[in-house]
């Protein structure tokens, strides 16, 4: 039954049915719309009031609780429930294994609406915490306040919140571009992480350095990029946004004093609307300009642009299933789409005759060919370009038609011009490697006359959230 509190819906004793898209769970009104609802695990009966209305759903959240699913578990970060990251922490693992591979069928099954084989099991992560190899943070002067500094009622504790410090590092809240939730603890990055991060905001704070404004653009210090190797490699990176050189190399200074073990410390000057770096140059202020990750005794530099798996341990496993995937006798010439820095290229090239790397970024081909000298491999060969541009008939009249294609496009699957492209050249395998099931099923549909699925098997690369790898084998029929 509905009742009306403040012109705002709630309803009574709600099932929470199912783990729906970005993290937030499934239940029914009891006029049948669906309710998506945050921070809630299927199994729980709640009370829910919703803030928001559309013509097929609601969006809401929980406002009492009558029953625990008997899949909750206790989250143990602190910031649970107000930071946008790990919103499955307060499920059991093995449930979150269950509703991202189910995740990957439905959309397989109902976009894709093609004959699939039965699923190899989910490949769950040994590290469920502490596995992110890379994680950027970021500087306000205004600290999101929580529900309990909200509601205080001591006049001079009030008072203390918001006349006080309210500088910030840590996570954007969701939704919110210019509110950053002050980060004490992460359970996503191995240390020391944590310490540099706070170190950094302890130093700043004692020297007043300011932080930035995201709404009047102003302040020295816009954001914190910190990464790590399985080798025991640190890079971290400064992101400021005035040109204070004085106070610039105050921190600088302090955090590779205080952090002997950085293997590579550098900053940029980014004065721009946005954030990003890609655009910018970097400046290397002690050590040298990259990391080192191992994989089976290859060796690859990852610098501050490079797109990496940022799950170490689970790229290894994630690749062995591509390699598998394959089939490679050695006698294969294979052509790995979206290369990236060549990670999968150099990973199976022992098992093939040639391997030729595609990839739009010119960056990152220029690090797939030194990565290729650094470990000795003559049979793989890197060319930038746009995939759909690049990738045709000269293309494959020079370098010779594939056996075996693996790619490893992004977000938004393949441009229909590459699928077309490999419908005509008909390799014997096609390796598809995903991290949105949704579009790769998409475009498993445009491929299916030509391809049958042969296998398919999730990988967990981002425990505690709903993302979710997948590779699929196609055949030719």
């Amino acid at each position: 039954m509905a009742k009306k509190n403040t012109d705002k819906v709630v309803f009574d004793h709600i099932q929470v049915l199912d783990a729906g898209a970005k993290g937030v769970s499934v239940a029914k009104a009891p006029d049948g719309k669906v309710i998506f609802i945050p921070n809630v695990v299927p199994g729980d009966v709640v009370d829910v009031q919703t803030f928001k209305k559309r013509k097929a759903y609601y969006e809401g959240k929980a406002v009492k609780f009558h029953e625990y699913s008997q899949h909750r578990i206790e989250p143990i970060c602190e910031h649970f429930g107000v930071c946008g990251g790990c919103k499955w922490q307060n499920m059991q693992y093995s449930q979150q294994l269950y509703y991202k591979q189910n995740e990957v069928y439905n959309h397989l099954l109902r976009i894709g609406k093609i004959e699939l084989p039965e699923f190899e099991p989910i490949l769950g992560s040994q590290k469920q915490f502490f596995y992110r190899n890379k994680m950027e943070f970021s500087f306000s002067n205004s600290r999101w306040l929580t529900e309990k500094e909200i509601e205080l009622e001591d006049i001079d504790a009030i008072k203390r919140v918001y006349t006080g410090n309210r500088n910030a590092l840590g996570f954007h809240i969701p939704k919110m571009w210019d509110k950053i939730l002050d980060i004490n603890k992460c359970h996503l990055q191995e240390d020391p992480s944590n310490a540099i991060r706070n170190e950094v905001r302890e130093f700043a704070n004692d020297n007043n350095l300011t932080f930035f404004n995201p709404r009047a653009h102003e302040g020295l210090l816009r954001t914190l990029m910190m990464r790590t190797a399985s080798t025991g490699e640190i890079m971290v990176l400064i992101q400021f946004f005035e040109n204070d050189k004085a106070s610039s190399q105050l921190l600088l200074d302090h955090i590779y004093e205080k952090f002997p073990q950085i293997t590579s410390l550098q900053y940029v000057v980014n004065n721009k609307a946005n954030d990003t770096i890609y655009d910018q140059n970097i400046q290397l202020y002690k050590g040298r300009d990259y990391i080192l990750e191992e994989m089976e005794g290859l060796k690859f530099s990852i610098n501050a642009k490079s797109f990496y798996q940022t799950n170490s341990d689970q790229a290894y496993e994630l690749y062995k299933i591509t390699r598998d995937f394959a089939g490679l006798s050695g006698n294969e010439i294979v052509y790995d789409l979206y290369t990236g820095t060549g990670t999968i290229a150099q990973f199976v090239s022992k098992n093939a005759k040639k391997v030729i790397g595609v990839e739009s970024v010119p960056e990152a081909i220029v690090d797939a060919k030194a990565n290729a000298v650094r470990n000795e491999i003559t049979n793989c060969e890197f060319y930038v370009g746009d995939m759909k541009v690049v990738f045709n008939e000269s293309f494959i009249a020079q370098h010779g038609k594939p056996d075996v294609i693996i790619t490893d496009p992004p977000r938004d699957g393949m441009h229909k011009d590459v699928i077309e492209q490999i419908m005509k050249i008909e390799p014997e395998r096609i390796v598809y490697v995903s991290c949105n099931s949704a579009t790769q099923a998409r475009d498993l549909a445009l491929m299916d006359e030509k391809y049958k699925v042969t296998r398919v098997r999730p990988v967990d690369m981002f425990p505690q959230t709903h993302h979710v790898e997948n590779v699929v084998l196609l055949e030719r029929r």
